[in-house]
């Protein structure tokens, strides 16, 4: 499943092993010789990913960075990758919202199984993101552009949508354009795949 990796490390040739196998199992990565680099190229928040973050590094630690990235918004999850664990390091880690906590060295098939799992979570996570946002706009419509919206996505051309509601074309043009704006769709086609992934169009009489 294509994403980002953003590796926080300061071995070079960890750096460099570690990009090599993330991107043979498909991963765009990025890398970062410490904490400070990544707060200052922050990871975008467009694509699903991860921070694979080693404890210690110089300056800000890999606790320290978590804590920071925690206080802004919708922060990427976490995967501690260090040769210096201990428990109290760990449990303080994961009560901070690490969602794993390896140890080097790690074994392509455990690292890989770890990202893949974050990743997935992520992409759900974007989609019901986006399905509350189309819900949000759903209920911005008003009852009538409610109804002229059910009616659009079922294939009705505006004469039809006006026959059945007993207006005119032209009251269904100017409903019809407030429906697309406030979607905020550019086309038919998009407007029906919303309906869809809502799941209006399987309760919809043809």
């Amino acid at each position: 499943m294509p994403g980002f990796v953003y590796v926080v490390d300061d071995d070079p040739s960890f750096r460099t092993a570690i990009q090599r196998r993330l991107k043979l199992a498909g991963y765009e990565v990025v890398t970062y010789a410490s904490a400070q680099q990544l707060l200052e190229d922050p990871p975008g928040s467009e694509h699903p990913g991860c921070i694979l973050l080693d404890v210690q590094i110089p300056g800000l630690s890999g606790p320290e960075l978590q804590a920071c990235l925690a206080q802004r918004p919708s922060p990427l999850p976490i995967v501690f990758l260090t040769g210096h664990a201990d428990t109290a390091t760990t449990v303080r880690a994961i009560k901070a919202g690490a969602e794993d906590f390896l140890t080097k060295p790690v074994s392509s098939e455990q690292l890989i199984d770890a990202i893949a799992a974050l990743v997935r979570q992520e992409v759900v996570r974007g989609q019901q993101g986006k399905l509350d946002s189309f819900r949000a706009r759903l209920t911005s419509l008003t009852r009538r552009e409610r109804q002229v919206f059910d009616l659009i996505v079922r294939g009705k051309i505006n004469k039809q949508i006006a026959y059945e509601l007993g207006t005119t074309e032209r009251t269904v043009k100017a409903h019809r354009h407030q429906v697309m704006t406030k979607m905020q769709v550019p086309s038919l086609a998009e407007l029906v795949s919303v309906a869809e992934r809502l799941g209006l169009l399987s309760s919809q009489p043809a």
